[in-house]
């Protein structure tokens, strides 16, 4: 699934749209991103997640579906969900990822109704994050291949898994039973909604995302050349909120203190 994702976090804030660009110093000890499918994460925010896990971050990663109603079209869909799922835990390892999680939701139906927030929860309570990172629930009309249906409710149901699910004893109460205690993230990275807040410098990272997407051999035979397309991407986003001066490659996330 192509999109632009972005994301950040941290001191130092520029004049003109109040990005803050992340101190790797302040990397949390662990993290979980959320995403629909397959590759969400690879065209969008690996970067960020090479940087965090150099810097020694714990990453997990949460995929609500397996990506088995994309392409190829003519492959068989529990094959096609395997090759994915195969891709993806492939892309992670070129980041340093090594935990993937796949929650079985279906592809091109999901919803962020009370059974995927619970999912969701369930992993925040298993692996206890300081930040989750997210897919925006905002639908972006310049931007259509991001607003995907999919994104929008992983997007949304990551939310409110962060707040109030995961947190409440007395939600899903069945995870309390299965001795998943209550966890309170401490701040949410929205990757690809408007008005982004943090900015992760990803320059000297761009090799790994390139690598990690490149993994995605089944989704990506359209591309000429998977690292000049995202180092355009990121060298567009880092002139767009004026740091190149000061970070050539980045991704940009919306922070929220939870």
């Amino acid at each position: 699934m192509v999109a632009t994702h972005e994301l950040a976090s941290a001191r130092v804030t520029t004049e003109s749209d109040n990005i803050e660009l992340f101190d790797l110093a302040d990397a949390p000890q662990t993290a979980l991103v959320v995403v629909a499918h397959p590759d969400d994460i690879d065209f969008g925010i690996a970067g960020t997640v090479a940087a965090l896990s150099g810097a020694g971050t714990t990453v997990t990663y949460a995929l609500c579906t397996s990506g088995e109603a994309g392409i190829p079209e003519e492959m068989d869909r529990s094959k096609l969900a395997a090759l994915r799922q195969a891709e993806q835990r492939t892309a992670a390892a070129a980041v340093g990822v090594t935990d993937v999680r796949f929650l079985d939701m279906p592809d091109g139906h999901l919803e962020a109704n009370l059974e995927l927030r619970a999912a969701i929860s369930r992993v925040i309570r298993q692996t206890k994050p300081q930040v989750v990172i997210s897919q925006s629930p905002e639908r972006r009309y310049d931007s259509i291949y991001a607003s995907h249906p999919d994104h929008l409710a992983s997007g949304e149901a990551t939310i409110a898994a962060v707040y109030p699910d995961a947190r409440n004893p007395h939600a899903h109460t069945h995870l309390l039973a299965e001795g998943h205690k209550p966890h309170a993230v401490s701040h949410i990275w929205i990757a690809g909604g408007p008005n982004p807040n943090l900015a992760v410098d990803i320059t000297t990272h761009i090799d790994a995302k390139a690598a990690a997407l490149s993994s995605h051999s089944s989704q990506i035979s359209s591309i000429d050349d998977v690292q000049a397309m995202l180092h355009g991407w990121a060298t567009e986003t880092a002139t767009r909120h004026n740091l190149s001066e000061r970070a050539p490659l980045v991704e940009v996330f919306t922070k929220v203190n939870t």
